[in-house]
């Protein structure tokens, strides 16, 4: 068997081992938790949050394999969210280049239960190689002014660790916006289904949404 064919009967086997999970991805801020914990909780589904396993993925890579990830731990808070163009935040932060996403497939192969998976480090052409059923998958994207609004109060845990709080903050809502754009041009050039989060839907509603383009 050829290099090529063996690649693609090991992705069709992935494929079939993933068809118990579910894909939430999505923007910062669009309310991707709150969706899948109703989802889980009306179908009976297990909940993996890629937010919670951050910090278990950063300790298992490794310099080769995750070099953006150790170049910003290296960093000052300053140097993270200050000193940076939010352009550049964008194209060097480690979990918006893929890292640690291998880690993720792992620890989904080792859950048998169905289970819905969310965070925003679900990005789409990592996921769509592995969706048997393209209806697994989906991204919430938050408009800009939501977002804003969202994280008028609670958006201040990093920015207050470093010396220009305000600077901070308008770095990290404006990379956010840049990374929202990608996901909607990536989702768009694949054919993924989307939701736009803009405060016309309630959380209920958004939650019927998903659970319909799941077919759940």
């Amino acid at each position: 068997m050829s290099g090529a064919c063996a690649q693609l009967g090991d992705l069709v086997e992935l494929r079939g081992r993933l068809r118990h999970v579910y894909w939430i991805g999505g923007g910062s801020g669009a309310g991707k938790s709150a969706v899948t914990a109703r989802i889980a909780a009306r179908h009976g589904l297990r909940v993996y949050s890629t937010d919670d396993a951050m910090t278990d993925h950063a300790r298992r890579s490794t310099p080769g394999a995750a070099p953006r990830l150790f170049e910003f731990m290296s960093m000052s808070m300053d140097e993270r969210w200050v000193n940076r163009s939010p352009a550049e935040m964008l194209e060097t932060f480690h979990w918006f280049r893929g890292e640690g996403f291998g880690a993720i497939v792992d620890d989904l192969l080792g859950i048998s239960e169905r289970t819905v998976v969310e965070g925003f480090r679900l990005l789409p052409d990592l996921v769509a190689p592995l969706l048997a059923d393209p209806a697994r998958a989906i991204w919430l994207l938050p408009a800009p002014r939501f977002r804003r609004t969202v994280f008028a109060d609670r958006g201040w845990a990093i920015p207050r660790r470093t010396s220009d709080p305000d600077r901070a903050r308008r770095n990290l809502l404006r990379r956010d916006e840049m990374f929202t754009d990608r996901l909607r041009a990536q989702t768009r050039g694949l054919g993924l289904p989307v939701v736009d989060i803009d405060g016309s839907l309630t959380v209920e509603e958004v939650t019927d949404h998903v659970a319909g383009a799941f077919g759940l």
